[in-house]
C-alpha cells in the first residue's frame, strides 16, 4: 500500500480555447462556478451574503469613481492568457459593454477580489496569476481584517506560484481613500467597499 504515495500524479492542462469550447458545447455551463487558472479548472468558493454585499458595494463605488468610458463588471471572465480565464469579483475595463460583444476583455485597469474564506488563495494564487498577466492594480477587499489590500508593481518572482508577484502591497483601513492607477482624479473610500 505504501507504493501508492510515490506514484506520480499527472494532471491535464486546459487551454482557454478548449475551456470556451466546453462551454459552447454545453458540457460546462456559463453560470457554473468554475474558473480556468493557469490551465487548471478550479471550482470557485461559494459566495456568502457578506461576499455578495461587498461585491455589490465595490461595483457601485467603482462605477461612480470611473464614470463614462469605463465598464465595471462583476463575475465576468477576463481572457488573461492562453490558459487563464478567471472571473474576478469586480473588474474595470476601458470602453463600453458593446465593445466586448465578440470577445472577453483581455486587459483590466483594475481587478478586485472580495475575500473571506478565499483570502490566502486570492493573495497567493490569484495574485501571482494577475501579476504574471501584468494587471497593474489589484485590490483585495479583505473581509477578515476589514481592510483593502492594494497590490501594485507586478514583477517576475521565481518563488511565486506563477512566477510573478506584486512588489508593492499597502493596507488601506476604514477612513482611508484609494486612488485607482488608471483614474488618478478618482477617489474611492475604503468605507464604501466594506459591508
Amino acid at each position: 500500500m505504501g507504493a501508492m504515495s510515490s506514484y506520480p500524479v499527472r494532471t491535464r492542462r486546459w487551454t482557454r480555447k478548449e475551456y470556451d469550447r466546453l462551454i459552447d458545447l454545453g458540457i460546462l455551463h456559463e453560470d457554473e462556478p468554475i474558473e480556468l487558472l493557469a490551465g487548471q479548472m478550479l471550482v470557485a468558493e461559494p459566495k456568502t451574503p457578506l461576499d455578495s454585499t461587498a461585491i455589490g458595494l465595490a461595483g457601485d463605488a467603482l462605477r461612480v469613481a470611473f464614470g463614462d468610458g469605463w465598464l465595471v463588471c462583476t463575475h465576468n471572465p477576463i481572457a488573461l492568457d492562453d490558459e487563464s480565464e478567471p472571473e474576478p469579483d469586480v473588474m474595470v475595463v476601458a470602453g463600453q459593454i458593446r465593445d466586448y460583444r465578440d470577445a472577453h476583455p483581455e486587459r483590466a485597469a483594475l481587478v478586485v477580489e472580495v475575500a473571506l474564506s478565499s483570502l490566502a488563495f486570492d493573495r497567493r494564487h490569484k495574485g501571482s496569476l494577475y501579476a504574471r498577466a501584468g494587471v497593474a492594480d489589484y485590490w483585495i477587499v479583505n473581509l477578515v481584517d476589514r481592510v483593502v489590500e492594494v497590490r501594485r508593481r507586478p514583477a517576475p518572482d521565481p518563488g511565486a506560484d506563477f512566477g510573478a508577484a506584486y512588489q508593492d502591497i499597502e493596507l488601506a483601513r476604514p477612513g482611508a481613500t484609494l486612488t485607482p492607477l488608471a483614474k488618478p482624479a478618482a477617489r474611492v473610500a475604503v468605507d464604501d467597499l466594506l459591508p
